[in-house]
C-alpha cells in the first residue's frame, strides 16, 4: 500500500500548530502583570486624575501588578470605572506584553447647577458631580432645578453649547417653578425671557435679530427685560 505522506505532513504539521498555541496560551496566562498604563480619551482637562483612576484599579483587584493575567477580572474592573461619575465610558484589557492599559473616556460638563449641592449637567443630560481636579467654564444653572430631572435645563444648555452666539454670551440659564426658563448675557444688564422651550430655534433667532439692533443702536443699557415668549416678537420692557 502506497503511503500518502503529504497527508501525513499536514497531519503533523497541524498537531505542532495546537501544541504550540496551547503552550503560548498556557505561558502567556501565567504571566504576571508588569505594568499599568493610563490612557483619557478626548478632553485635555482631567476632571478625574490618573491617581484616582489607579485607586480605582488597585481597590478592584488588591493591586493589579504582579497579578497573573489568568486571574485578572477585566470586566470587573471595567465595571468599576464605568460606575465613576466621573467617567463615561472605561476600556480595559492587558497585551501580550503583560501591560495593563486602561483607556478613559471622560463626562463632558456643558452647565453647572448652583445650589446648596452644586454638580454639572454633562452632554448627554447626566449628573456629573464637580472636580476638585479642574473647575469647567460653563454657564451657571440657578433657581428650581431637580437633580432627577434634569430635561428641561439640560435642552436649554445644550442649545447653548451648540450655538456660536449663545456661547459666546449666555453666562447664565433660570428654571422658575414653572419650568420657565431665563438667560443673562454678558455685559447686558437685561434679563431674556424665553418661557417654555417650544419653538425655541425661533425664540433665539430673534435674540440675536434684537441684539444686533439694539447694539448697532446703542439701545442695550435701555432695557431690563427682553421677553421672547411670543415667537412672532421681542417685547422690551424698558428700564
Amino acid at each position: 500500500m502506497r503511503v500518502n505522506w503529504n497527508y501525513i505532513k499536514m497531519i503533523v504539521i497541524l498537531l505542532l500548530v495546537v501544541v504550540l498555541y496551547a503552550f503560548s496560551s498556557a505561558k502567556n496566562s501565567k504571566r504576571k502583570v508588569s505594568e499599568t498604563e493610563i490612557i483619557f480619551k478626548g478632553e485635555e482637562n482631567l476632571f478625574i486624575t490618573h491617581e484616582a483612576v489607579s485607586k480605582l484599579l488597585i481597590q478592584n483587584q488588591a493591586g493589579v501588578k504582579n497579578v497573573p493575567k489568568e486571574i485578572l477580572d477585566l470586566n470587573q474592573l471595567e465595571t468599576a470605572l464605568n460606575l465613576n461619575p466621573m467617567i463615561r465610558s472605561a476600556e480595559v484589557f492587558v497585551g501580550v506584553n503583560g501591560k495593563l492599559t486602561a483607556e478613559i473616556e471622560q463626562k463632558k460638563p456643558i452647565a453647572r447647577v448652583q445650589n446648596s449641592s452644586p454638580f454639572y449637567i454633562d452632554d448627554q443630560g447626566s449628573f456629573m458631580p464637580l472636580s476638585t481636579n479642574y473647575t469647567a467654564r460653563v454657564p451657571i444653572v440657578a433657581g428650581h432645578v431637580d437633580k432627577n430631572n434634569l430635561q428641561n435645563v439640560y435642552k436649554m444648555a445644550r442649545k447653548v453649547e451648540e450655538d456660536i452666539f449663545l456661547k459666546k454670551h449666555v453666562t447664565t440659564i433660570n428654571q422658575d417653578s414653572d419650568g420657565n426658563i431665563s438667560l443673562r448675557l454678558r455685559q447686558c444688564n437685561f434679563e431674556v425671557f424665553v418661557g417654555s422651550l417650544k419653538q425655541l430655534d425661533k425664540k433665539i433667532n430673534n435674540l440675536k435679530v434684537f441684539y444686533k439692533k439694539a447694539t448697532k443702536e446703542n439701545l442695550m443699557d435701555k432695557y431690563s427685560r427682553i421677553n421672547l415668549q411670543f415667537d412672532s416678537q421681542v417685547i422690551g420692557t424698558k428700564s
